[in-house]
């Protein structure tokens, strides 16, 4: 069976996306091009930063978003949410709960959706 497993996100400017990532996931990527950086999250599996088509990124609409399970319920959820708020990240959702537990949402800075919630 076939399963994906690269995920593009697609940024404008594509160093400065690499730190927010670097910074937001501590991790670092497994290299590093002018337009395409990706970071191995699995054996196999690549979230990518992606900015070869920068002129038609930005005028593309946000419609999906990073997803960050973690383990722990809502107090860990809550305590990451503390750490990233420190690291001075754009909120657009804070924490509350939902049908799945608890949850909140920043951006990146190019306006992407990073959802964190708790494991399914």
């Amino acid at each position: 069976m076939r399963t994906p497993n690269l995920f593009l996100i697609y940024v404008t400017d594509v160093e400065r996306a690499t730190r927010f990532y670097n910074d937001l996931f501590e991790i670092e990527p497994r290299m590093i091009t002018p337009r395409y950086i990706p970071y191995e999250v699995a054996p196999g599996v690549l979230f990518a930063l992606w900015s070869g088509r920068c002129d038609q990124v930005t005028e593309a609409p946000r419609t999906s978003e990073v997803g960050l399970m973690i383990p722990g319920g809502g107090v860990k959820v809550d305590a990451l949410y503390d750490v990233w708020v420190a690291k001075g990240v754009t909120v657009y959702q804070e924490p509350h709960d939902d049908v799945f537990g608890r949850t909140f949402m920043i951006t990146d800075p190019d306006g992407n959706l990073i959802r964190v919630s708790p494991t399914d």
